[in-house]
């Protein structure tokens, strides 16, 4: 495991958003779902490519807190251009499984 210093940790801005739409993403290499995310005031509604349809339909997922890396460069997948990382964790089987806070916090709240 590579060591960072907490100035690369600080560099990282992950914040809360509420996923305000989504839907099935069939062009995608892998099974994935786009996200339309609320992140306050501050940031506004970005878009993100999320492989989660093991656990999570579109459906299912509006209205949902999600964490995402909001400061890495768009990235280009297909048709689709994905502005924010959801961020999510591997289950036994690799399918994600997402990160969300623990309890309510405001859109565009930040890891610290």
């Amino acid at each position: 495991m590579a060591e960072i210093t907490f100035d690369d940790f600080l560099a990282v801005d992950i914040r809360v958003g509420t996923v305000l739409r989504a839907e099935p993403f069939p062009q995608a290499r892998k099974p994935a779902i786009k996200l339309w995310i609320d992140f306050g005031p501050e940031i506004g509604e970005k878009k993100s490519s999320a492989q989660i349809t093991v656990h999570y339909t579109p459906d299912a997922i509006i209205g949902r807190k999600v964490m995402a890396v909001v400061n890495f460069p768009p990235r280009q997948i297909g048709p689709f251009m994905s502005e924010v990382l959801v961020l999510g964790f591997s289950d036994e089987n690799d399918a994600i499984v997402l990160a969300r806070p623990d309890g309510d916090v405001p859109n565009g709240a930040r890891l610290h």
